[in-house]
């Protein structure tokens, strides 16, 4: 019998969305950029992500951060997304957490005050605030990706639900937009298992109805995404609060409200006017949990115009920990996962 190999992982919550994030036990992957390294991952040994998201390591609603070398002068370092959708190529909370674990590491000095650094996400550098106070990450910022609404109040007739009215967003990844109170949600806690039974159904007919495309990027594949729209309410001058609810494909409702799903909906209310630059919309969960959003401005990118934004969250560090793979268990198909890992 071999002896077990070792992953070393600091694992992290932002607004109650466990990441863990991956820093020792994996190899060099080839690429000569993260979103490189990350197709490399995705096309030879996707196993890595299924191992440590399900049983007996993790489960679906956890996400994997690996972290990996950026060739980017300018990075400290990047980061590989990998959830129970696949590999996004951008997502807030699993920034904000990887943040915290890389200053928490050591990657980046941890000095009271603000720490400003770049990391590279598979969709490219992301800039960083982070505030440290008594030696604690109090917050980060993260810049989020250039957003804007794809398809605005469209029409579809599901047989379990009637007609349904929604939009859809790109964030990160196409978010399809509905508004919680038309579908008969409040967006509590109790109504988790609707709520994400609705959402199947909706993300069911809308790929089934159509494909997306990304100005730039073309075909990103499926719609993984659904965000319930609560009432937006005015809390003071240029800020406001929205209950909120995202939905990860299949079957997955986000114990935060997500960085993307905070974007898609900055984006959504600058393509109604209702929001200018520098104001900011609080996203609250249905744990209550909250990620603010911050409106920065809008610009043309290849003739489409998009959103520049901002979001802001805390990343708590929940464990620190060691996952043995043992080679010779059937749970683990070490064939798979020997193209990343090397048994001892």
């Amino acid at each position: 019998m071999n002896k077990p190999h070792t992953i070393g992982l600091i694992d992290t919550h932002a607004g109650g969305d466990v990441s863990r994030i991956v820093f020792t036990g994996v190899k060099e992957l080839e690429g000569n950029s993260v979103r490189e390294q990350m197709l490399y991952l995705q096309s030879n040994a996707d196993y890595l992500r299924k191992t440590l998201l399900y049983e007996p390591y993790g489960i679906p609603e956890m996400s994997i951060d690996l972290v990996v070398p950026s060739k980017n002068k300018e990075a400290v370092a990047g980061y590989i997304i990998m959830e129970v959708m696949g590999y996004p190529i951008y997502s807030g909370s699993n920034t904000m957490c990887t943040a915290t674990a890389i200053i928490e590491n050591g990657l980046v000095e941890k000095k009271d005050g603000i720490l400003n650094f770049k990391l590279e996400a598979p969709a490219g550098l992301v800039d960083i605030e982070a505030k440290v106070e008594n030696g604690v990450v109090e917050y980060i910022t993260c810049e989020g990706l250039p957003s804007y609404i794809y398809q605005y109040k469209e029409k579809i007739i599901i047989q379990e639900l009637g007609e349904i009215t929604y939009s859809v967003a790109y964030s990160g990844g196409f978010y399809i937009l509905v508004d919680a109170s038309e579908l008969g949600f409040n967006l509590t806690i109790d109504e988790e298992k609707r709520l994400s039974d609705t959402a199947y159904l909706i993300v069911e007919a809308v790929r089934k109805k159509e494909s997306l495309r990304h100005y730039l990027l073309g075909d990103v594949g499926p719609v993984p995404f659904l965000h319930f729209m609560g009432k937006v309410e005015k809390k003071e001058e240029g800020f406001y609060t929205s209950r909120s609810t995202t939905y990860v494909h299949p079957e997955v409702i986000c114990r935060s409200t997500t960085g993307t799903g905070t974007s898609a909906r900055l984006a959504y209310l600058q393509h109604e006017n209702k929001i200018k630059p520098g104001e900011r919309l609080e996203t609250v969960s249905l744990r209550g949990t909250k990620f603010i959003g911050t409106f920065d401005g809008i610009e043309n990118v290849d003739g489409q115009n998009v959103i520049r934004n901002r979001t802001t969250g805390k990343s708590y560090i929940i464990a620190k920990s060691e996952i043995l793979v043992n080679c010779d268990d059937c749970l683990t198909k070490y064939n798979e996962l020997a193209k990343v890992i090397q048994c001892l």
